[in-house]
């Protein structure tokens, strides 16, 4: 137990000498490119990074990862089509159409609408 506590301690001081190290060591050249605006449109100079986004930030990026995991799924099924049978053919016809499906009511209720300064999933009335 001993051993084990003094290894934290080593570890933990080794962590904190490296961090002092990097901090007094590092070179800080801001250029013009590390001072400009985010793609948010954010600046990084005035403290503007830690402003809270609006809700269609995290909804783009979840819709990006979602079908982005569709299109990984649409390889491998086109690839073993002759393999799978008509089954697998209509379990992935069924899969694409829920997420079309889902697409377009997120399209027809205006969630993807950006430029309206939306700030909840609240569809518009």
């Amino acid at each position: 137990m001993v051993t084990l506590i003094t290894l934290i301690i080593f570890i933990l001081t080794v962590a904190a000498i490296l961090f002092g190290l990097s901090a007094l060591l590092a070179p800080h050249r801001p250029d013009a490119s590390k001072t400009s605006a985010y793609e948010t449109g954010l600046l990084a100079i005035l403290g503007q990074t830690r402003a809270p986004f609006t809700i269609a930030f995290y909804l783009v990026a979840v819709l990006f990862a979602v079908f982005d995991v569709e299109l990984a799924f649409l390889y491998p099924a086109a690839i073993s089509l002759m393999t799978i049978g008509t089954y697998g053919y209509w379990v992935m016809a069924t899969f694409f159409l829920v997420l079309t499906g889902g697409f377009v009511l997120e399209l027809g209720t205006g969630v993807l609408d950006l430029t309206s300064g939306v700030t909840s999933l609240k569809p518009k009335a």
